[in-house]
């Protein structure tokens, strides 16, 4: 299941240009200094939004915080599995992240 989501990660994070996958063990993007998302070692996969879009989202996609090796991960949602099939709509939401990252102050 792990590796079949890994190039489901991959192939998402290719079809978006202004940035790129990194890390070999656990698999993020980040921008301006921030990650923005990962796929964990369940194979969840994780994007992280403002706590305004959170909530919409959390509603709107019947879904959860993130968590990552037992941790949940403030500002970022559970994407869930049926979603994954919508990879339109994953690009479009990695890209809303992405634009989010971009308006926090760099680290």
């Amino acid at each position: 299941m792990y590796e079949e989501r890994l190039k489901l990660y991959d192939k998402l994070v290719a079809q978006c240009p202004n940035f790129e996958r990194k890390g070999k063990t656990m698999p993020y993007t980040s921008a301006n200094g921030y990650m923005f998302s990962l796929l964990n070692k369940d194979a969840q996969f994780g994007i992280r939004f403002s706590k305004e879009v959170q909530e919409v989202y959390f509603q709107k996609f019947n879904t959860t915080l993130y968590k990552s090796y037992g941790a949940v991960m403030k500002g970022y949602i559970l994407i869930p599995d049926e979603l994954l099939e919508d990879q339109q709509l994953i690009c479009e939401l990695l890209n809303e992240s992405y634009n989010y990252v971009m308006t926090l102050e760099p680290k």
